[in-house]
């Protein structure tokens, strides 16, 4: 059996590489955790064959979890009514009461633990091996909590395995409990050793530059950013800094340029998103990225390296969403 974690950096290609990996022969599973990439992948499919093979399964994270994973072993004996993505803050809470809200929905942060719990993750593995050859896990650096305990259990069944993710996209948990997994993203290296671990092959080269990006934007990202990213293009492109009111208005009511906040995008009249909302997403030419009072001060000082973790993932995410040029607008000057 091949199992290997490809570490990926935006743009590189990984839904295209997971849709070049399947074929019209063996039965495959592709689990990813965000809807956005649910469909940039089954789009990416049809586009291969002209429709969705039957052969091929494709879900997300908490679909898998749910229905896959806990329907066939603990439905019947529980009648839950689906998930509920919030955590149980009962902090008394005991027993079944740990995972099973009132209105008996099963608490998403608490679902793979509560399955490891009553001992079913052998039979989960054996229903993969039942099913399908191959497995394929998108978006890795985004499972967090137990799910990531979870993970570790998953890569034990005997089948094909394919794992891919960008560490410094790591922008959203699938789910957190405490102090569980906490430390999990702190160190690139250390994230690594958890993988090989596993017994998982390590791969740094397959997915190792971007196809989206321009060497310019790159520059950007690794020089500015801190996050080291190369390019397979050779064009010349620009990143302008844009900080006068008259400068930015034309770019900020062109709506073939989307506008990417660091948050509440929303309270903004122009087409907009979240920097992070934005991952996954492939079809940006210019992207015009709205630096919050904080990211604007640390550019300023060339020191958007220092920002928090969380911050600098999604700015990378928002940088990287680009195919030509890039604007930096501060919010001050949008409002």
């Amino acid at each position: 059996m091949d199992k290997r974690v490809i570490f990926a950096v935006a743009g590189s290609g990984k839904t295209t590489h997971i849709i070049n990996q399947l074929d019209l022969e063996k039965n495959s599973l592709i689990i990813t955790y965000t809807n956005n990439n649910v469909e940039n992948i089954r789009n990416g499919i049809i586009k291969k064959w002209g429709y969705f093979p039957s052969n091929i399964k494709l879900l997300s994270y908490f679909s898998f979890l749910h229905s896959f994973c806990f329907k066939p072993f603990l439905a019947k004996s529980y009648k839950t009514k689906g998930i509920y993505y919030m955590p149980n803050t009962n902090r008394f809470a005991k027993n079944d009461d740990r995972f099973i809200s009132k209105n008996k929905r099963l608490y998403s942060n608490r679902l793979s633990k509560f399955m490891e719990e009553k001992s079913t993750y052998n039979e989960i593995n054996n229903r993969l091996e039942k099913y399908f050859s191959n497995l394929f896990i998108d978006e890795i650096q985004d499972f967090g909590g137990h799910d990531f305990n979870f993970l570790k259990s998953i890569v034990k069944a005997n089948l094909n395995m394919l794992l891919v993710g960008d560490f410094y996209q790591h922008t959203f948990d699938t789910s957190r409990d405490g102090s569980v997994n906490k430390s999990l993203h702190d160190e690139y290296d250390k994230y690594q050793k958890q993988f090989s671990e596993m017994g998982l092959i390590i791969d740094l080269v397959t997915l190792n530059k971007s196809h989206r990006c321009s060497p310019t934007i790159c520059s950007f990202i690794t020089d500015k950013i801190g996050i080291n990213i190369e390019s397979h293009k050779e064009n010349v492109t620009n990143v302008y800094v844009v900080e006068t009111k008259a400068e930015a208005e034309p770019i900020i009511s062109n709506n073939d340029i989307v506008k990417l906040f660091y948050q509440k995008h929303y309270s903004f009249n122009c087409y907009s998103k979240n920097w992070g909302d934005s991952k996954g997403e492939d079809k940006y030419d210019k992207v015009c990225v709205i630096l919050n009072k904080t990211t604007y001060q640390k550019f300023k000082a060339n020191s958007m390296n220092e920002l928090p973790a969380q911050t600098k993932n999604k700015l990378y995410v928002a940088c990287s969403r680009s195919k030509s040029d890039l604007y930096l607008i501060p919010e001050e000057v949008v409002k």
